[in-house]
């Protein structure tokens, strides 16, 4: 599955000072892992960002945001922007630090041992 390469590089370029960062693809996209938790990504041509679930009526009055519903139902502390939402600098940045800011408190999900092993 195609996604926004552009969109992308500009995250990449923005974390780059960000220290324990890691690429993953998933969801047919690139995540952003920081400190080993999910922090944003794109996925095709959004970029979804992980933020406060406390957050989430705030966020999604603003233009381009609205709620991941990646499985089929909402899901809380996860929105997509499209371009329309992330223009600007400003925006781009506003919508980055939110998810930054999140990282910082989020838990890590608990890693998955495969069979047999400790």
């Amino acid at each position: 599955m195609a996604f926004d390469e552009k969109l992308v590089n500009r995250i990449r370029e923005s974390l780059v000072d960000i220290k324990n960062v890691e690429e993953k693809f998933m969801f047919g996209g690139v995540c952003f892992m920081v400190n080993d938790k999910m922090c944003i990504g794109v996925v095709k041509d959004e970029m979804m960002c992980r933020i406060d679930p406390k957050m989430d009526e705030i966020v999604l009055e603003k233009q381009g945001c609205r709620q991941m519903d990646f499985t089929g139902k909402p899901m809380k502390g996860f929105v997509f922007i499209s371009d329309e939402g992330m223009k600007t600098k400003k925006d781009f940045e506003y919508w980055l630090s939110l998810c930054l800011e999140f990282n910082a408190k989020a838990k890590a999900s608990k890693k998955k041992h495969g069979k047999g092993k400790k």
